[in-house]
């Protein structure tokens, strides 16, 4: 199948025209017939100035070339000068050059000057192929790639105009197309999933896999198998052969939400996957090799956790190459209306209608709220808002009747904390206690530093009915 896909790729590669750039007519000639024979369609230009013209008058008539394969020293406008004028173009092709002996240096400078690759004379014909299929490959992945990021952009943009998320913007804009892993930290709901997708798409891995795994939520007997796939018989249950996660990030992302859930056992594992690039299967004693990067998540203190001997240190290392911090929504309320409007623009994309406006009472109303949950209960109340909006505008008293049903978000007077409502102020009895479980998991997972698996440990719960419960208060 992949095959057949590269087979389409190379097929439509080949019915875009190149142009061919040589003072010498032997050489011109001998490039046109290879070029010709090998499926392409050819123009050719006997020096820079014909070359220039010939693109001016092609675009003219709607054509584009694919790409420019011109000689490095030429009368008039040379190679190098023709490479500036076919750069400064909008949509420019790339541009392979062809050097003598002598000009080796020359051509690697054009390379740091935008030129996707040279070759050296004399021609090679099979250098010459493989050179322009390369190039033409890269160009064709660099547009699907840009393609993707606006495909996807919409859905996974960091919004927000506070001072701290134009910071992280500029560092994800640094820190996407290294390869470095990347740790990043923040409370439940702050919008790391986010990150971490962004990252992904400001990278060179944009157009491969962006797999995620939830750490906390994988029953510690299984996340080896989850992790690195299993063979078929290797434990009572496998069935079959099973990819793991890492093997399915594979070209791509792997994104481990809630590092610092994940069991001890699993640590030292996921540490040598890292360190190797190699993955063996559970019940197989094969080395695969894998080409990812990590990004990892997590809302608890792992400096803490690697204190505490929970976490290790090695792996915190190898995961803390670069940091990012999301800052809570309370501490950055210069976003909550831009994300409102977002969330409100998405909501009516996804219908097909108009999106919701606010009401002036309403914006007044959100930027009052404390946000426990952080944007991921932003989104849910106004989700939850909508439902009672009336022409096309949601009022305050629409976001009255969503806060009364849920735990409050406002700051209320001390002994209670922030965002914490009194469960005796509630009207009814199911409201006393959703008011009141909110408030008893708030506190616990505060005193635990935001540490699920701590928490759930101490009340005796499962994580996963522990999730459940943050879930449905917004509290992660």
């Amino acid at each position: 199948m992949a095959q057949d896909k590269a087979h389409v790729a190379q097929d439509k590669d080949r019915s875009k025209p190149i142009l061919v750039v040589d003072d010498d007519g032997d050489i011109r000639l001998a490039l046109e017939m290879l070029l010709q024979y090998e499926g392409y369609e050819v123009w050719t230009a006997r020096d820079g100035k014909e070359a220039l013209a010939r693109l001016d008058a092609e675009q003219a008539a709607g054509r584009r070339a694919a790409l420019v394969l011109t000689d490095l020293k030429m009368p008039g406008v040379d190679g190098l000068e023709l490479l500036e004028a076919v750069r400064a173009r909008e949509h420019a092709p790339p541009v392979i050059l062809i050097s003598g002996h002598g000009d080796v240096a020359t051509a690697v400078e054009a390379m740091q000057r935008g030129a996707a690759n040279f070759l050296e004379k004399p021609l090679v014909d099979n250098r010459v192929l493989v050179t322009i299929r390369h190039a033409l490959h890269t160009e064709r992945l660099a547009k699907e790639n840009s393609g993707l990021r606006k495909q996807l952009g919409d859905a996974w943009e960091l919004v927000g105009e506070s001072a701290a998320t134009r910071a992280l913007r500029a560092q994800i804009e640094q820190v996407g197309p290294a390869a470095a892993a990347v740790l990043i930290t923040g409370e439940n709901g702050t919008g790391k999933e986010v990150v971490a997708r962004s990252l992904h798409l400001a990278s060179a891995r944009a157009a491969g896999p962006f797999v995620t795994v939830n750490c906390a939520a994988i029953p510690a007997e299984l996340i080896e198998s989850e992790l690195f796939g299993h063979e078929k018989g290797s434990f009572t249950g496998a069935y079959e052969r099973r990819v793991g996660h890492f093997e399915a990030a594979n070209g791509g992302t792997l994104f481990l939400d809630e590092i610092g859930d994940m069991p001890a056992g699993a640590q030292a594992k996921v540490l040598r996957a890292l360190e190797t690039h190699e993955i063996t299967r559970v019940g197989d004693s094969r080395d695969i090799p894998v080409d990812i990067r990590v990004v990892a998540a997590t809302n608890a203190d792992l400096a803490r956790a690697v204190e505490e001997k929970t976490f290790r240190l090695d792996l915190f290392y190898r995961l803390n190459v670069v940091p990012l911090h999301l800052a809570p929504l309370r501490e950055r309320r210069d976003d909550v209306l831009p994300l409102a409007r977002h969330f409100l623009e998405r909501a009516g994309a996804r219908s097909g209608r108009a999106p919701l406006e606010l009401a002036a009472d309403a914006e007044r109303r959100l930027l009052e709220l404390d946000y426990p949950g952080n944007v991921r209960q932003l989104k849910n109340l106004l989700e939850g808002a909508s439902v009672f909006a009336e022409g096309g505008v949601i009022r305050v008293e629409d976001l009255e009747r969503i806060l009364a049903a849920g735990p409050a978000m406002s700051v209320p007077d001390a002994p209670l904390g922030a965002g914490e409502a009194d469960p005796f102020q509630a009207r009814t009895f199911e409201e006393f206690k959703d008011r009141s479980e909110a408030l008893f998991f708030r506190r616990k997972l505060d005193a635990n530093g935001g540490n699920v698996k701590r928490t759930a440990e101490e009340l005796g719960m499962q994580r996963s009915h522990l999730y459940k419960k943050l879930d449905r208060y917004g509290l992660r």
